[in-house]
């Protein structure tokens, strides 16, 4: 009679949590995060630590809900990292928040939690209107002196540092600014169990670089706003990482993160809600060795075929449809230019992912198709501007994102 008792207790606390209707977790924000920066001289402008101090972390989501958490990730951390607190808000504008929204956190119960070298930590749930391609502000306090462990470096967005504990105060004092989100890894919201996360996984084209600061003018920002406009049940979040590769990890830079197979489990599998990955992988395994990678390291299009084979098949094993998308132009020549040209054959007629997206169409110069088209260059013949992300986004066909889950390989 007691256990009966305790299961009803326990069901009826789930309906008051989640609600009636079925539900499950949804991821509708995420970054990928990349190793600390060494001690090293000439890095140390994008260094961070921080001795009693609040991060404000502005978000963008794609999805809303009424009920939300975070994911907090010491992924890269050699010692455990302490969080003093944390509190999730409406953001108002710059390091301000809306007044009333503020909610403080708690993890397991507890307002602090100290997580592990290598460990992820998920706050409780906690009841707040989030919006629909609105922003958040996730509050952070890091009490101790902390150098930070694990870091998304290129945000593309504002964040704020303030002294002390100030995560609930609506304004933060003379804040500083950081381009950067140490250790926030996602922010979940509970949605229909009809609805899912479209994860975009990448390198700095899916990133945004370049793209206007705090504007949010990614291609998967504009991908987002159209599934919005199209009442699709989606959310999307962006995996992308500037400098990442397929194959290798990060050689001479850290922030350039673990290569594509390295990240793909912790980056797309472990998304709360994923349905479906977008891949867009491939421009730095050209480009990289010789420069920023090993010459050692060079790569043959076979083998970035089999890498991208690779991550088709394990996210297929875990029931996730892959869109594959061609590698978009650079001003590539020779041997370079020919593996670009190869895999995007390979991607455009291979049959091996579920869906394909031309991205190098969208914003290739049809005069001179090793280039992008000059509305489209940001002006470094490698990223696109904020006209040519807009451009990839309405590149996508939405009908990609119709079917459910695909089944794994050797059911397919």
């Amino acid at each position: 009679m007691r256990l009966t008792q305790g299961f009803l207790i326990l069901a009826a606390f789930a309906a008051s949590v989640y609600g009636a209707d079925k539900t499950h977790w949804v991821a509708t924000w995420a970054a990928s995060p990349s190793a600390q920066i060494p001690d090293a001289e000439q890095m140390r402008t994008r260094r961070l630590e921080f001795d009693n101090q609040t991060v404000r972390a502005i978000v963008h989501t794609s999805l809303g809900g009424d009920t939300v958490r975070i994911k907090l990730s010491n992924a890269f951390g050699k010692e455990p990292v302490t969080i003093g607190g944390a509190h999730i808000a409406l953001r108002a504008s710059e390091a301000s928040i809306a007044p009333g929204s503020d909610r403080a956190l708690t993890f397991s119960g507890r307002p602090a939690i100290k997580i592990p070298a290598g460990a992820l930590v998920l706050s409780d749930p906690v009841k707040l209107k989030v919006p629909v391609l609105g922003n958040l502000a996730v509050s952070i306090f890091l009490p101790e002196t902390v150098i930070a462990s694990t870091v998304h470096y290129s945000a593309q967005q504002n964040n704020y540092i303030g002294a002390g504990d100030v995560t609930g105060v609506e304004s933060i004092a003379d804040p500083v600014k950081i381009a950067s989100w140490p250790y926030l890894a996602a922010v979940d919201v509970l949605a229909p169990e009809s609805t899912s996360t479209i994860v975009a996984f990448g390198d700095s084209i899916t990133d945004g670089a370049r793209s206007i600061i705090d504007a949010n003018h990614r291609w998967t920002d504009v991908l987002a706003e159209r599934l919005v406009a199209a009442k699709a049940k989606f959310a999307v979040v962006n995996a992308g990482i500037g400098g990442n590769r397929i194959i290798y990890d990060a050689a001479r830079n850290v922030t350039y993160g673990p290569g594509a197979l390295s990240r793909f489990d912790r980056d797309v599998l472990t998304q709360a809600g994923v349905s479906h990955v977008i891949i867009l992988e491939g421009i730095n395994d050209i480009g990289h060795p010789g420069g920023t990678a090993p010459i050692s390291e060079t790569v043959t299009a076979e083998e970035m075929i089999a890498g991208l084979t690779q991550l088709i098949e394990r996210a297929h094993e875990h029931g996730i449809r892959v869109i594959g998308c061609t590698i978009t132009p650079s001003n590539g020549t020779g041997e370079k230019e020919a593996k670009r040209l190869a895999v995007n054959e390979w991607i455009r007629s291979g049959k091996a992912f579920d869906g394909v997206v031309d991205f190098e169409k969208a914003i290739r110069d049809p005069d001179a198709p090793v280039n992008i088209a000059t509305p489209f260059d940001s002006g470094d013949h490698l990223h696109p501007s904020d006209a040519g992300y807009k451009a990839m986004g309405e590149a996508i066909d939405l009908s990609l994102f119709t079917s459910g889950r695909s089944g794994p390989a050797s059911a397919r």
